[in-house]
């Protein structure tokens, strides 16, 4: 991941300070962002061929996630309809707004598998997750960002389209090629990185995105600052919420994974795509705070592994 996000950054300033590339960067920016759905897709996909499907159940923390995060996207989309009275304010709620609708991180089944979780009902909630994420993306966002050429039944529409095109249909199309295809099925599966390259492939175009909507900006140095420390809060908050929710549910890694890890490549494309292109400074710092949280929480667990294997061993 480090890496992926350097190259994409790398890949921008080295485009944005040689004069020799502007013609191959006006020719490749626009194949970038069309890429970048079609690389959402494909990780989606690759990771849904890999669900046994008659595994999966459904459990009562999933609704309680669902119910505090609609709570919480809740909050942003209100402040910035009745409270905001400048595109500073605006920019910056709807950064913060970013980083809590997305749907939940397919790579959040591995950290879950690999903390102790429950995989099979963080699993299904990724699936629920996706299917949220389709209906409130497209409710929420042309309540903040109208378009004047668009009612709101037609910008609920398009987004709409948009998102289940990216989020739904590689479920569906998974789902038919366990059934009908079982040999691609067992090529994906058998390929178990496949997913983990393409989806390192779209952070570098993510990143790549990110730098250029900061530096194309008129946003200023406090206010990129102020969206950081945002995306961090909320980090934290969505990680602890989903521990609590879980500490009485009995799910407590796998609430706060489903909770806490965003898909945040789908969260960026989003921002650029629908609202003001800065707010994707948001769910890109949430990519940073996100995974340093996982960090921390993989180097306790094997610390906690270690210390009872020695008190094993002393014994």
């Amino acid at each position: 991941m480090p890496v992926a996000m350097i190259l994409g950054t790398i890949f921008y300033l080295i485009g944005r300070y040689t004069p020799q590339l502007d013609a191959f960067g006006e020719w490749f920016e626009p194949i970038a962002n069309e890429s970048l759905p079609v690389f959402l897709f494909l990780v989606l996909y690759v990771t849904f061929c890999k669900v046994d499907f008659h595994k999966m159940r459904f459990e009562a923390w999933h609704l309680w996630v669902v119910g505090i995060q609609t709570l919480l996207t809740v909050i942003p989309v209100g402040i910035i309809l009745w409270l905001v009275n400048d595109d500073y304010d605006k920019v910056f709620w709807e950064a913060t707004l970013m980083c809590i609708i997305g749907p939940t991180a397919t790579a959040s089944a591995v950290v879950t598998a690999k903390l102790g979780g429950d995989l099979a009902s963080m699993t299904a909630f990724t699936l629920l997750s996706n299917f949220v994420a389709a209906v409130e993306i497209p409710f929420f966002l042309p309540m903040i960002e109208s378009h004047a050429e668009l009612t709101f039944i037609q910008a609920f529409l398009v987004i709409l389209y948009k998102v289940i095109i990216v989020l739904i249909l590689p479920l569906l199309l998974a789902w038919l090629t366990r059934r009908y295809l079982p040999k691609v099925q067992r090529w994906v599966v058998t390929h178990p990185d496949l997913g983990f390259y393409i989806w390192a492939g779209s952070l570098i175009i993510v990143m790549g995105t990110t730098v250029k909507n900061i530096f194309n900006s008129n946003a200023t140095l406090s206010l990129l600052l102020m969206i950081a420390l945002s995306a961090l809060v909320v980090t934290l908050l969505q990680f602890r919420v989903g521990k609590i929710i879980g500490k009485y549910k009995n799910g407590r890694i796998t609430a706060a994974q489903a909770l806490g890890q965003k898909n945040t490549s789908f969260e960026i494309w989003i921002s650029y795509t629908y609202l003001n292109p800065v707010s994707s400074v948001g769910p890109g710092c949430y990519i940073l705070w996100q995974n340093l949280v996982n960090s921390w929480e993989l180097w306790r667990d094997r610390k906690m592994i270690s210390r009872s294997q020695a008190i094993r061993s002393s014994d």
